[in-house]
C-alpha cells in the first residue's frame, strides 16, 4: 500500500479548527500542536498503510489441530463518527487446518493493523475474523473485543465505565456450540 498522508494539509485543518473554537493557534502553547497532530495521526492511522493479510503470509506446518488463542490483546483505535478514542482488549483465537499455523505475535498485529484506522468496534471485530479466516482458512476463528469509548464517556450521554463487547465467529466457532462454549470459556478465565 503507497503512503497517502499529507501532513500540511492536516497542520493547516488544525490551525484552522483552533482557530474556529476561538483559539489562537500562534499562542505559546499551541504554535506546534498542528505539528504534533499530524506526527500522531500518522502514527494512530497507520494501519491505513499496511495490509494486515500479508503478517500471515509466514506459516509454520505444525500438526495442531486445537483452539490457539491470544487473549488480552491491548486495542486503541479512534472511533470514525466523532475522532475520539476507543480502547479496550480484544481476544482472538482459531482452530488450525492441516497444520498451517502461524506466529502468535502476528495475530495481534493483525489486530493492532485494523485498529490503527478510523474504526466502529463492530467493523474491527469483523474485520479481524475475516481477515484470519479468509488467510488462514482455518476450521474457525472467533473473536471478542471489550473497549471503552470515549464519545460516550467525555461527551453526549456521558457514561464512564462503560465497556462495549463484540463478537465475530466463523466456521466451527459459528456452528458447534460447544467449541463457541470453549472459546468463551477460555477468555473468561484468568
Amino acid at each position: 500500500m503507497e503512503n497517502f498522508f499529507d501532513k500540511p494539509k492536516i497542520q493547516q485543518a488544525v490551525k484552522m479548527i483552533l482557530e474556529a473554537i476561538g483559539e489562537d493557534p500562534d499562542r505559546e502553547g499551541l504554535i506546534n500542536t498542528p505539528k504534533r497532530v499530524a506526527n500522531m495521526y500518522e502514527e494512530i492511522f497507520s494501519g491505513l498503510d499496511e495490509n494486515p493479510r500479508d503478517l500471515l503470509q509466514v506459516s509454520f506446518n505444525e500438526y495442531h489441530d486445537e483452539l490457539v488463542l491470544v487473549k488480552d490483546i491491548p486495542i486503541y483505535s479512534i472511533c470514525e463518527h466523532h475522532l475520539l478514542p476507543f480502547y479496550g482488549i480484544a481476544h482472538v483465537a482459531y482452530i488450525p487446518k492441516g497444520g498451517k499455523v502461524v506466529g502468535i505475535s502476528k495475530i495481534a498485529r493483525v489486530a493492532e493493523v485494523f485498529a490503527k484506522r478510523p474504526q466502529l468496534q463492530e467493523r474491527l471485530t469483523s474485520q479481524i475474523a475475516d481477515c484470519i479466516n479468509d488467510t488462514l482458512q482455518p476450521w474457525g476463528v472467533g473473536v471478542v473485543i471489550s473497549a471503552e469509548h470515549m464519545c460516550m464517556t467525555m461527551r453526549g450521554i456521558r457514561k464512564p465505565g462503560a465497556v462495549t463487547v463484540t463478537s465475530a465467529v466463523r466456521g466451527i466457532f459459528e456452528t458447534n456450540p460447544s467449541t463457541r462454549s470453549e472459546f468463551y470459556s477460555l477468555i473468561s478465565h484468568k
